[in-house]
């Protein structure tokens, strides 16, 4: 088992002939992600990496009815419209790699993609893997790296850091375990799906023990997860590093929404928050692995 792809899963990528694109085309399948088509316009009729292109996305879909997944690799003012043809195509699974979308014009992808029912993944984000069942976007850099560092196992791992989703799922490894989907969430302060969403849906993965989770300043996207686990929405054990306990407030901490403002987001805040609920934070980033292998260890 996993979430939100699997050995399943169908893939169109938008901006298909544009050099960033082909250079992920080769990344998926050179792991074995199943590539049906591409999506330029006025470009259909072309190949992208004997990928076939069309101009639109229902000009894809309807020849081709197995796609199910879209990555989108176009110009962050594109992006809301390309996530819009998406969703009237009935895509279900959207991975939006352009970093710093417009804030108005995420904010309308995230309302129009609830009207379907669809997760969009990102903006700014890596996208996402299954281990030997299916990766979409750039996840893991190259073919070596993917298959390098992420296997199969029990970990769900979650990350508002594209590099670090790598990391994180290598300190997994090295603990002598694997994961059953992991996820690059984007960085920009608006994103499509929040983490008490992911944890909502490795909750219901059965494959899924234990949750692996790298977070940062900014936004309340940790807050709204602890409440949101203190509910009772999420049961399973979680482990997590919150990165920025040294940054000044007001001053952006790398990726466009990890900044403190007016006292919100502090990485020491997010901390308390979590452990609050019974979430295991460590002070490291370096111990992750091993705290996530001693949770899965202890008895019952």
């Amino acid at each position: 088992m996993s979430i939100l792809i699997d050995e399943n899963t169908e893939v169109v990528v938008q901006g298909a002939t544009g050099r960033e694109a082909r250079l992920r085309i080769r990344l998926m399948q050179s792991y074995g992600t199943r590539l049906a088509a591409g999506v330029t316009p006025g470009k259909g009729g072309q190949m992208a990496e004997a990928v076939p292109v069309y101009n639109t996305m229902l000009e894809a879909k309807d020849r081709h009815p197995g796609i199910n997944t879209s990555a989108i690799f176009v110009p962050a003012q594109a992006a809301k419209a390309a996530a819009f043809e998406a969703l009237d195509a009935g895509i279900g699974v959207i991975t939006l790699h352009p970093e710093r979308v417009p804030q108005q014009d995420m904010l309308e992808v995230i309302a129009y993609a609830r009207r379907f029912g669809a997760h969009v993944i990102g903006p700014n984000t890596i996208g996402l893997i299954s281990p030997g069942k299916a990766l979409v976007g750039m996840i893991g850099g190259n073919p070596r790296s993917a298959t390098e560092f992420f296997c199969e196992g029990p970990v769900g791992v979650l990350s508002r850091s594209g590099g670090n989703t790598t990391t994180l799922a290598f300190y997994i490894k090295q603990a002598g375990l694997g994961q059953s989907t992991a996820i690059g969430m984007g960085g920009d302060a608006f994103v499509g799906t929040m983490l008490r969403e992911y944890l909502e849906l490795f909750e219901q993965d059965p494959e899924t023990r234990v949750v692996a989770y790298f977070g940062e300043i900014g936004t309340t996207i940790e807050e709204d997860a602890a409440e949101f686990i203190g509910d009772g929405g999420f049961t399973k054990p979680m482990v997590a590093y919150v990165a920025g306990r040294y940054a000044r407030p007001d001053v952006r901490f790398g990726h466009a929404g990890a900044m403190i403002s007016r006292g919100v987001g502090t990485a020491e805040g997010k901390r308390q928050c979590l452990k609050q609920v019974g979430v295991h934070v460590v002070d490291h980033f370096g111990d992750i692995g091993k705290a996530t292998r001693e949770i899965l260890t202890e008895p019952a």
